[in-house]
């Protein structure tokens, strides 16, 4: 069962756990929230992970965008990974590195499961508002786990955020690697 407000949803499916909207990471984690979003927000297009029919990774690119509590991802319609989601929702979502790739602002991560929008009304909305090009797919991000990669000198910095745990954050250097748990 998927809910608009953000609330857990568990399906009981092999990708495991419950799976949130986004307005869940914001109030449970709002400064994070916000870091993630303003690093989405630097580019337009980021690079979306599917699994193939064949069970190998698909990497393509994808508009993901903040609205009303929820990541949304929109993609042309036909695409593979639409395909791809609908045969199997799982995803995982990777920040535009941009230029240089420094790591400025962090470095992002989501994962979690696709659902696909097919309420009319609701995809009329959101296309009013963001204007893609039509006909298009939209698919809700119901996510399963953050991640922000950073530099704090002399430490790689993880912060892992999964639902229904607080905020993990991981201090690392090359001297003192930690095996991070899967």
């Amino acid at each position: 069962m998927t809910r608009a407000n953000g609330r857990r949803v568990g399906d009981g499916s092999a990708s495991g756990g419950d799976a949130v909207g986004w307005a869940t990471v914001e109030a449970e984690v709002p400064e994070f929230a916000a870091a993630v979003r303003e690093r989405f927000g630097l580019y337009r297009h980021h690079v979306l992970a599917t699994l193939r029919k064949d069970g190998a990774p698909r990497l393509t690119g994808l508009e993901a965008d903040f609205r009303h509590g929820e990541l949304w991802l929109g993609m042309m319609a036909g695409s593979r990974k639409v395909l791809d989601l609908r045969r199997d929702p799982r995803f995982g979502l990777h920040v535009n590195p941009g230029p240089g790739a420094d790591l400025a602002g962090g470095d992002i991560r989501v994962s979690g499961r696709a659902v696909e929008v097919t309420e009319p009304g609701l995809k009329a909305r959101y296309a009013a508002e963001a204007k893609p090009p039509e006909p298009f797919h939209l698919f809700r991000a119901l996510l399963t786990e953050v991640v922000r990669t950073s530099v704090e000198a002399p430490f790689m910095k993880l912060e892992i955020w999964r639902p229904g745990r607080p905020l993990r954050t991981i201090r690392r250097t090359s001297e003192d690697p930690e095996v991070l748990d899967a």
